[in-house]
């Protein structure tokens, strides 16, 4: 009897490495291709075509020679390479789940923390990760970051840290030697550095989470102050709430999806909401999206309907709207929406979503390993193309640190009750824009100076909206003035390759050869093998060559 079940034992083993090793990822990998070009062409927009198939093409030519695991990854960085959320690879409930090392990571403004993690290492709770296998922890997150389809880095850092410990990586960036091998971080906590080797768990457990954050559950902890819960955290088995703010005679709202409550739907929420506030005499609304990761688009008419019906509240200075890295989805649409019809003043940090976008998925089905491959096919733009930046930023930038969270304070929430708007521009572009027409060159200069220097606008991207402005400029004729905004760039921003582009392209075209190669010679310095403009500036040195 014993003989015969190691007999079984091992003809199992036998036959389940011969399944293994009957996956064709090749075909696979043609039948995604395939699909890709005949029915999703449109994607090919942030990465072409010609460097897709580059990709592709080497993950082709290794793919019979690698683990499965690594099959699996080299197709994940594949997907991942269109840089779209919603286009990405789906593995929960296949036979090539990932393994998670026991821990819940979350970045903050101070670095990338432990946020919850497994009751056996309670004590690892709250402290901050510097290495992980030996490595700095940022080398390790640029090294994982392809393999997430991020939108752009705010998407990653709501929905993509755990990258970080997932052992198959870290195992095909050659970091440990086997997914299932133990990985030591090291851990900074009470002013002293330390060591922790972590086992991972089994293939696709994951940690209990609302929103990211870690429920004190299924032994596991958060690091987080039980003791009281902010506003963004409460109440987070309903999609929504609101809360009268007495001392600042403002009202709260939590809105974390956009699909209805079971207790009350969009519409009849916002109602009551308004019937509050003019009840009351309420002068602030904050709506706080920064959990929000979308839903049902269409159900963004009846908040935006309500807000442009009460003009007491859609006022500059009365109307706020929280942002996050976890806005998304149809909560980009609902924001994008805000900022052209209200007067809603934006806190936070930027949104994980591109401006305008492609959503909506279909299913595909890889015919050997069965993975589900998640493929967008619906283009959202809610702004014109020349609008089109990778996020929507806030008007004041507001960042927790994890110390903040710890201790369950809210610096964002208090930024939007206590706003005073003595020197606050809504939009630093028309702002800048309007001192140019007037041409009020010495202002404008030092305006531009000091708003790309404050804070409350690290997110904003000006060194890619005065790169636009010059384009614009170039493009109508405008070459003197396109020079000076090119000029001005550089000087705000003299490491940007994008700066240096710009000026040399403006100065090409006013006839000033050598100035425009030595800009085009200093852009190409700057910009690095992975510089997105890269051909472009060797396509205009070649022209200065001629």
């Amino acid at each position: 009897m014993k003989q015969l079940i190691t007999l079984i034992f091992v003809l199992g083993s036998y036959l389940g490495g011969i399944a293994q090793e009957e996956v064709n990822w090749k075909s696979d990998l043609e039948f995604l291709k395939t699909t890709i070009d005949t029915e999703y062409p449109f994607l090919y927009k942030k990465i072409s075509r010609e460097d897709f198939n580059k990709r592709y093409n080497e993950l082709y030519a290794q793919v019979e020679s690698m683990e499965d695991y690594e099959a699996v990854c080299g197709i994940m960085e594949l997907v991942s390479s269109f840089e779209y959320g919603h286009t990405s690879v789906g593995l929960r409930g296949t036979d090539f789940e990932l393994r998670q090392l026991p821990v819940n990571l979350m970045e903050f403004k101070d670095g990338i923390f432990i946020e919850g993690i497994s009751e056996e290492y309670k004590e690892d709770a709250g402290a901050r990760v510097l290495k992980i296998a030996g490595e700095d922890v940022m080398d390790v997150y640029r090294q994982v970051y392809p393999y997430f389809p991020a939108e752009n880095s705010q998407f990653f850092k709501a929905y993509g840290m755990n990258f970080l410990v997932y052992t198959e990586l870290l195992a095909k960036e050659g970091l440990i030697p086997d997914p299932e091998a133990g990985v030591t971080l090291t851990l900074e906590k009470n002013g002293k550095s330390y060591e922790r080797t972590l086992k991972p768990m089994e293939k696709g457990k994951r940690p209990p989470t609302d929103y990211g954050y870690t429920k004190n559950e299924a032994g596991w902890i958060s690091a987080r102050d039980q003791g009281f819960t902010p506003n963004y955290l409460k109440h987070l088995d309903r999609i929504y709430y609101s809360e009268f703010l007495n001392d600042n005679n403002a009202m709260y709202v939590r809105q974390s999806q956009i699909q209805d409550d079971s207790l009350v739907p969009i519409p009849e929420f916002y109602d009551k909401v308004f019937e509050e506030i003019r009840e009351k005499h309420i002068d602030k609304l904050v709506i706080d999206v920064r959990l929000n990761g979308g839903g049902n688009n269409y159900k963004n008419k009846a908040v935006i309907k309500d807000i442009i019906a009460h003009p007491e509240i859609d006022r500059v200075g009365h109307l706020f709207v929280i942002l996050g890295d976890r806005t998304f989805s149809a909560c980009q649409n609902l924001v994008n929406e805000l900022d052209n019809y209200t007067n809603a003043i934006f806190i936070g940090e930027p949104t994980g979503e591109n401006i305008n976008f492609y959503g909506d998925n279909n299913k595909v089905v890889l015919p050997e390993s069965e993975i589900p491959v998640y493929l967008s096919f619906a283009w959202w733009q809610d702004k014109p193309q020349w609008e089109n930046q990778q996020w929507l930023p806030p008007h004041i930038a507001v960042q927790l640190s994890f110390e903040d969270y710890l201790e369950n304070r809210d610096p964002v929430l208090d930024a939007a009750l206590n706003f005073r708007d003595d020197d606050f521009i809504l939009d630093p572009m028309d702002h800048l824009t309007a001192l140019f027409m007037k041409g009020d060159v010495e202002t404008l200069k030092s305006e531009a100076f000091r708003l790309s220097r404050d804070d409350r606008y690290v997110f904003f991207d000006f060194e890619n909206r005065f790169a636009e402005v010059a384009e614009r400029l170039l493009s109508s004729g405008q070459v003197n003035e396109a020079m000076f905004v090119g000029q001005l760039n550089t000087e705000l921003y003299p490491e940007a390759a994008v700066s240096w582009a710009g000026l040399a392209k403006a100065l090409k075209q006013s006839g000033r050869e050598q100035e425009a190669r030595e800009a085009a010679e200093k852009a190409m310095q700057l910009c690095g093998d992975s510089c997105g403009i890269r051909q472009e500036l060797a396509s205009l040195l070649s022209s200065l060559e001629e």
